[in-house]
């Protein structure tokens, strides 16, 4: 199981990844830089393990929890999952060429980069969200 320290330290490098890229991808002749690109698959790579260890190690105990909070906590981030899931999933299809591990802007940067801070702010607002509600809730189990 992972430690809230790890958890913690996940979240600090995501945060500071987006802050970092916020600032990088406003500038049109930056995002096309190898640079800047593997920092933003290092981001897109970074939140998407971050999900599978919180799914994988935090759901579970909680929805085997008699508890109807610890079931409505669970189920909550569970679907929020998913919708990040979702979302994130139809940002890489529009913007990223996998293949090549670059973005796919063309003349549409001012779009890109409105998408890409709605995204940046989702999975921030993520990360307060299980910092504030899911972790403590896990905690008081007893179970990481």
């Amino acid at each position: 199981m992972i430690s809230y320290q790890e958890l913690n330290t996940q979240n600090h490098r995501i945060t500071e990844l987006s802050n970092v890229l916020s600032v990088l991808l406003k500038d049109r002749s930056l995002c096309d830089t190898e640079t800047c690109c593997q920092l933003f698959y290092n981001y897109m790579d970074q939140v998407n393990t971050h999900m599978q260890k919180v799914s994988t190690d935090l759901y579970a105990p909680l929805l085997q929890d008699d508890s109807d909070q610890s079931h409505k906590v669970a189920q909550n981030f569970m679907s929020g999952s998913q919708e990040v899931r979702r979302i994130m999933d139809s940002y890489v299809k529009k913007w990223c060429n996998k293949k090549q591990q670059g973005i796919s802007i063309g003349a549409k940067h001012e779009q890109f980069i409105t998408e890409t801070n709605e995204m940046f702010e989702m999975i921030l607002s993520r990360i307060q969200n299980e910092t504030e509600h899911l972790y403590p809730t896990v905690k008081a189990l007893k179970i990481a």
